[in-house]
């Protein structure tokens, strides 16, 4: 009775074991364990190009005119030589630009137009420039522009932030410090909430205009698709001239379109008397806006276009254009939803 259980266990043991096995070998099939194991691979490689920072080689630029008047080629002459709009510089700004809007955030600008939020305190290392304008370590004057603490510090800013800059919120702005992560400007910092204006986290920037003050020209691009964008107009502009002690150089950087004027009046240098206009205005930095070609008088009509577009720079900060084109910009860059950048 014993010998019979005994080989009763083992025939079923056995089987039990040779049924695990051949369920072993079919799970563990080798062609099915390399389909599995290529989706995973795929599957990681496509997580991967989604982490991926993009660069200028990932940016699809094409030309789909929104504009077409007064329009250069990509390379035309200019008297003796030849100017260019600098396309690999372009792609790399929108590589920059996919790459900060590709994670969810709050924006917000820094703000201080005029000083109308108050001057900015001094910073802990400053100079007098050629304007008599007290200046930061990094050139920018204290005039219209927000101070820029060290994080957790607050007995004096260490540089300024330009009225127009753009930067990510990292903290509540119901405190009396917000802090806030640089895109225009590099670093994470903290400044006074009063210099702070936050626009939300549903805005894109998929609207682009380029000012070149190398090459004094402007090119506008739109975002269509992933790293997709078309050129909507290519013309010459005018850009500030660095001639103390009225008119400033355009600066250099990343601006948003924070205010617009049909008609922009301007003061004769030196005194408060209103001289003219400019039309189709659109502010992206302290006194600094797109504008068309000024008038010499506030009753004269709209000048459509000026010898001096596309020369060499000669505005108090401002980029001049043909009127027309500052009507389409006026109109096709909305406010705090479309960007300036402002290369060399």
């Amino acid at each position: 009775m014993r010998v019979y259980f005994t080989l009763s266990f083992l025939i079923f043991a056995t089987t039990m074991w040779s049924c695990n096995r051949n369920q072993q070998i079919e799970t563990t099939d080798p062609l099915a364990q390399r389909k599995a194991d290529s989706l995973e691979m795929i599957r990681k490689a496509e997580e991967k190009e989604r982490k991926r920072p993009r660069t200028a080689d990932d940016i699809k630029l094409s030309k789909d005119f929104s504009y077409d008047k007064h329009t250069l080629e990509e390379t035309y002459p200019y008297k003796d030589t030849t100017r260019q709009f600098q396309l690999d510089k372009i792609k790399e700004k929108l590589a920059y630009v996919e790459n900060f809007q590709r994670t969810p955030a709050s924006y917000a600008i820094l703000q201080n137009r005029k000083n109308k939020n108050r001057e900015a305190p001094l910073v802990k290392s400053y100079h007098r420039n050629e304007y008599k304008l007290i200046s930061d370590s990094l050139g920018t004057e204290r005039y219209q522009a927000a101070p820029l603490y060290v994080v957790g510090e607050t007995e004096a800013p260490t540089i300024y932030g330009r009225d127009g800059a753009l930067a990510k919120l990292r903290s509540s702005d119901t405190l009396v410090m917000v802090t806030v992560e640089g895109v225009s400007f590099e670093g994470t910092w903290d400044v006074p909430k009063r210099y702070i204006k936050p626009i939300g986290d549903s805005v894109t920037f998929h609207r682009i205009a380029f000012v070149d003050v190398t090459h004094q020209n402007i090119l506008t691009a739109e975002r269509t698709g992933d790293c997709t964008w078309v050129i909507r107009s290519m013309n010459p502009a005018t850009s500030g001239v660095h001639k103390p002690p009225y008119a400033h150089e355009t600066p250099l950087g990343i601006f948003v379109i924070q205010e617009k004027k049909a008609k922009m009046y301007y003061l004769k240098d030196g005194t408060n008397t209103i001289q003219g206009y400019a039309p189709y205005a659109s502010r992206f930095t302290n006194g600094a806006y797109i504008h068309g070609v000024p008038t010499q008088r506030v009753d004269a009509p709209i000048i459509e276009h000026s010898w001096s577009l596309g020369t060499v720079p000669r505005s108090h900060m401002c980029v001049r254009n043909a009127s027309s084109h500052a009507k389409f910009v006026y109109d096709w860059a909305k406010t705090f939803n479309a960007l300036v950048i402002v290369i060399d």
